[in-house]
């Protein structure tokens, strides 16, 4: 028994040592671990810390797309890691004591960035950098400065119409949030909000005169005439913007019905129609159809009297979603395969396919400059789309009229090829067409287009 007693002892001595050890090991494992946990948040703080640095030292020669992309990563960064923090010391079986780390806030300029910026480009009437950050240079934006003023912001009387110019032009071109407009611009998010709307509103009442439709007709037939369509005053087309959520439907989207001029300007707007409606009802709805169909107020000018002596009254060219009017021209669209159509027929559908490209085109060049109406729209902000859509197509007109091209990150030339060689197609109208006028009217511009091809 006393043999047996004492090699039990042993035993439970020596079980009692290798616990011990393993204990011993494990909490210098969780010591470890603990410590590279905590070198771990040291490193990330200190980078966070460089990235905020090297943001505030090299914002004015960076892309605005780069820095909006840098605070970004550096805000998720810091979200993350402040999440974590809390968790870290839960690793060790000991922690030391230790604070959740905080990260140092960037060092704050004695300027915000835009006078920084104007500072930088004084000098210099040509910067590209008003480009890349305004989507226009600076002889443009100070044009539109005169024209805007004064902005009428009383909400935000400390806001500069200067600043206040471009805040709601970097907001439109970049899609930038309230928040980073803000810290740009050395306001608050709120001050940002109604200095965009209030922009806006300034650029909707006083560059309306730039949808030429109703004030320079003469202007547009002529620049038709230069690519074969006499006396056609306009195209019109629609476009998709993407809308969050599931109000319209898993792929539902906000619909725009535009006609532009052979320049690619903006003549008429009608922006916001829900994808669930069809084209022909935007069309009828729409204040176009009213000044044409109902008041006469539009295409009521003189006829052309093509070589065989047909007249042709002014009209609208159409994609295929919409009815053949008297003054709206859609293309021929065969009823079965096998039938063929006449050399007329493909010469005017020729025509009628490059005349729509003018749409498409003005559409993607809208969006590849203002990135705000790329993105998706928000459900709760859908009211304000087409008030936006319109201040978009208004600030696209003003810089055709001032010569200013789409020019900035190669990013953008991109995006504008690969929306051009993107086809947005539509349901063929299949409705009935009211009287024989429009095919009348189609017929004898398909016969006057392929005599023209033949004279080529």
């Amino acid at each position: 028994m006393a043999a047996g007693g004492v090699g039990g002892d042993r035993r439970v001595t020596r079980n009692a040592a290798v616990n011990a050890a393993a204990t011993k090991s494990k909490a210098k494992k969780s010591d470890r671990q603990s410590h590279l946990n905590q070198q771990l948040v040291t490193l990330i703080e200190t980078t966070i810390s460089s990235a905020h640095s090297f943001l505030s030292h090299n914002d004015l020669h960076l892309l605005p797309s780069q820095t909006l992309a840098l605070e970004s990563l550096i805000s998720s960064t810091s979200s993350s890691l402040q999440a974590l923090a809390p968790r870290l010391p839960k690793l060790a079986l000991h922690p030391p004591p230790r604070p959740p780390p905080r990260l140092p806030p960037p060092p704050p300029p004695r300027q915000c960035w835009f006078q920084r910026f104007l500072s930088a480009t004084s000098e210099v009437d040509c910067d590209p950098r008003w480009n890349f950050s305004f989507r226009m240079s600076k002889s443009s934006f100070s044009l539109l400065l005169r024209l805007l003023s004064p902005i009428e912001s009383s909400s935000s009387p400390s806001v500069a119409p200067d600043c206040a110019l471009a805040a709601a032009l970097f907001r439109l071109a970049h899609g930038a949030s309230y928040k980073a407009v803000g810290r740009r611009f050395g306001i608050d998010s709120a001050d940002a909000c109604r200095s965009f709307y209030a922009v806006c509103k300034a650029i909707n009442e006083k560059l309306g005169h730039l949808l030429e439709l109703r004030s320079d007709i003469d202007r547009i037939v002529v620049g038709f005439g230069w690519i074969s369509l006499p006396n056609c005053c306009g195209v019109l087309g629609l476009r998709r913007f993407g809308i969050a959520g599931e109000m319209l439907g898993k792929n539902g989207s906000l619909l725009v019905q535009a006609l532009v001029d052979a320049e690619g300007r903006f003549l008429d707007v009608s922006a916001g129609w829900p994808s669930t409606v069809i084209p022909e009802t935007i069309l009828r709805q729409s204040k176009l159809y009213a000044e044409i169909e109902k008041s006469g107020e539009l295409l009521k000018g003189p006829v052309y009297n093509l070589d065989d002596e047909k007249p042709i009254p002014q009209y609208l060219i159409g994609d295929s979603c919409f009815p053949l009017l008297p003054w709206l021209l859609t293309p021929y669209v065969k009823l079965k395969e096998e039938e063929s159509s006449g050399f007329p027929e493909r010469a005017f559908n020729s025509t009628h396919n490059r005349a729509m490209g003018l749409v498409n085109t003005a559409f993607c060049r809208l969006q590849a400059r203002w990135k705000l109406l790329s993105k998706p729209w928000k459900e709760g902000c859908r009211d304000f789309f087409p008030f936006i859509v319109l201040t978009g197509c208004l600030l696209h007109n003003f810089l055709i009229k001032c010569s200013e091209k789409l020019e900035g990150e190669d990013r953008e030339g991109e995006e504008e090829a690969n929306c051009l060689s993107e086809e947005q197609k539509f349901p063929l109208y299949d409705g009935e067409i009211g009287d024989d006028r429009g095919k009348d009217i189609r017929d004898a511009l398909a016969v006057h287009l392929s005599r023209l091809s033949f004279r080529r």
